[in-house]
């Protein structure tokens, strides 16, 4: 490039180009392969090839120039089909940039001239119409119909999820970089991005609110539709299977794939309502009264579905474990280019996703709709329909795996003192752990303290003391109301400063083994008696996670939650014990405490769930509008679930 001049240079000798590598990457369905032969070629061979180069170059300019006076190709548009348009437009991109010399600096007769390379400008508009440029539609036919490379669901991101969902819908011109090689991610399109909303002007026309609101009504039908594709492939290469299917009992088959089909179906008729109320009108006046009437009728599957989550999980991880003939045929259908590359596990949690999203995002269009509008009614009407239903499914799920927990603990306790009845249906368990406990006894005439490990399980209202005698066998050895419970955090420095240093404290100084340290006091045990106990945990977040269960006799937060700080969930997490927090992409949580080596304890927004995780899952939220407005979400969505 001459100096000055543009930076970006189309040119396989560039600097960029050179220091990225010499291959380029395109999509697979654009390349055509081409073999080299070994031996040379005859009848000017090489000749006739150019000469076929050149008309093509030649001829798609000149269907370039042509194709300046067509109209805009739109979805919605009649008109016969056009085939190769995919293909064309990557050709003309590329080629676009090729300025063929005049034939007078040529310094052959018939070879062709070599091209001057013109610098690549970043094209707001030609990036983003690449690769969305699709066949023209017949007449009646769909917005969605015929998406090839459509979203799956598990790579779909509701913008009404983000926490700058406030910005403006179009995309931004992306600054080039004359060291990077710009890859763009697939496309989706947005209600101002449609052919027949640019067509007619409206993003244009309407007020930038109403804008607003009219892409979330469409995100609503644009993300039912990502995630009922991921179901069909869920039912047809996995559930339908005939090949996985003999890898299994017809019961494990049942736990694992449950009533997925009876949830499609729902999905289908809601999605079927949406697109039709859609292609009725492109300006959507509301779909509020769609999502109150198929959320309170179509929907029971999902209640179904999420409260057999349980059963489903144990399956698979059993069948994984211990069945090779089934882990092979998986594989191998993951591997499918249908499937994407995509885990069956990641279909098989969609529905309980879908139904926790369906909150925040018609909560995003309550916000964009004027509350002096007879809309506003039917929306929060909606907005009340799908927090009952999430507060259902989450209830399912965690009746069922709270029951069974509680009946495989009591098969596992033997009591060496008097017992209790300990399965209830208003119990459950909250955490569970091994510590090591430093304990003073008396014997005879002196005191002896000793170090020993002792297995807790604490319970909503009770906490339970045992020695663990195997994975399945532990000997209960005490028990305490909750109620009955005072924890402190102390460290060595204090214990080795203290001046009423008992012998439990000296123990510790001798043998500190466990360096994470904090005092349980018993009130009153089994048997009425007081008893104090030092303990220690082996990391600095699990001493934390066990004094706030152990001092947290009621579970209520703080009311306040506006000096909260907030993060956003950039990578999942599932829960591994009954006090961590299970989080998806996008979640926002309001963090209560964090320790030093890598854990937060927060709430999450869309349910007000309390728990645990990683701190590598998540990043700050620092813009105070964003902070202000998810308390305010948090609000809506709680004040309305506890009102269902």
């Amino acid at each position: 490039a001459a100096p000055g001049g543009p930076c970006v240079v189309l040119s396989t000798h560039s600097p960029a180009a050179l220091k990225v590598g010499r291959q380029q990457l395109i999509p697979r369905s654009l390349a055509s392969e081409v073999r080299a032969s070994k031996a040379p070629l005859q009848n000017g061979e090489p000749h006739r090839r150019l000469l076929k180069v050149r008309s093509m170059v030649e001829g798609l300019r000149a269907q370039d120039a042509q194709d300046e006076a067509e109209p805009e190709l739109d979805a919605g548009s009649p008109g016969s089909l056009r085939r190769g348009l995919r293909s064309t437009s990557y050709r003309r991109a590329v080629v676009s940039g090729l300025d063929l010399d005049s034939p007078t600096t040529s310094k052959k007769k018939n070879r062709m001239s070599q091209p001057v390379l013109r610098a690549v400008m970043e094209d707001k508009e030609r990036f983003s119409s690449l690769g969305r440029i699709k066949k023209k539609m017949l007449k009646g036919q769909g917005t969605f119909d015929g998406e090839e490379n459509a979203v799956l669901y598990q790579n779909y991101k509701e913008k009404a999820l983000d926490i700058d969902s406030d910005e403006e819908s179009e995309p931004k011109e992306q600054k080039s970089d004359e060291k990077i090689v710009i890859h763009h991610k697939p496309l989706r399109s947005t209600w101002s991005q449609l052919s027949a909303v640019k067509r007619n002007g409206l993003s244009q026309t309407v007020s930038q609110e109403e804008r607003k609101r009219q892409e979330a009504i469409f995100e609503v039908i644009s993300s039912e539709h990502s995630y009922l594709l991921s179901l069909e492939i869920l039912i047809r290469m996995f559930k339908n299977s005939k090949e996985l299917g003999d890898t299994m009992t017809k019961t494990e088959s049942h736990h694992l794939f449950s009533n997925i089909t009876d949830v499609c179906e729902a999905s289908k008729k809601f999605f079927t309502e949406l697109e039709a109320r859609h292609q009725n009108n492109i300006f959507i006046d509301d779909i509020s009264d769609i999502v109150e009437k198929h959320t309170a009728s179509t929907f029971d599957p999902y209640v179904k579905y999420c409260t057999n989550e349980v059963y489903q999980q144990r399956t698979l991880q059993k069948l994984l474990a211990t069945n090779p003939s089934f882990k092979e045929v998986l594989s191998r259908i993951e591997s499918h280019e249908d499937c994407r590359n995509l885990p069956m596990i990641s279909f098989l949690i969609l529905p309980m996703q879908r139904v926790t999203r369906l909150p925040l995002l018609m909560d995003t269009i309550c916000q964009k709709t004027p509350k002096d509008s007879p809309k506003y009614e039917v929306c929060k009407r909606a907005l009340k329909e799908v927090s009952k239903l999430v507060r259902l499914c989450n209830e399912g799920a965690r009746k069922m795996e709270r029951t069974e927990m509680m009946y495989t603990i009591n098969s596992q306790l033997e009591f060496k003192i008097k017992p209790f009845p300990l399965v209830s249906s208003s119990r459950w368990l909250v955490k569970r752990g091994e510590l090591t406990a430093y304990v003073e006894d008396t014997v005879l005439f002196s005191r002896r303290t000793s170090k020993q490990q002792v297995y807790f399980f604490l319970f909503n209202d009770v906490l339970i003391i045992t020695k663990k005698k195997s994975e399945e066998s532990y000997n209960v050895n005490d028990y305490s109301l909750r109620d009955q419970l005072l924890v402190e955090s102390c460290d060595s420095e204090e214990l080795n400063s203290s001046p009423g240093k008992n012998s439990s404290t000296m123990l510790y100084s001798r043998q500190s083994s466990a360096s994470h340290l904090f005092t349980l006091t018993v009130l009153s045990n089994h048997a009425s008696e007081k008893v104090e106990m030092l303990l220690g945990a082996e990391t600095q977040s699990e001493r934390a996670r066990w004094i706030t269960a152990l001092g947290r006799s009621s579970g209520k937060p703080p009311l306040d939650r506006t000096s909260l700080t907030q993060v956003e969930v950039v990578r999942s997490f599932t829960a591994k014990q009954p006090d961590e927090l299970s989080l998806q992409v996008a979640d926002v949580v309001l963090i209560y405490q964090r320790v030093g080596d890598g854990w937060y304890e927060g709430e999450r927004l869309r349910d007000g769930e309390r728990g645990w995780f990683p701190m590598e899952c998540a990043k700050e939220i620092t813009c105070q509008a964003t902070i202000d407005k998810n308390v305010e979400r948090m609000g809506r969505l709680l004040g309305l679930e506890t009102n269902v």
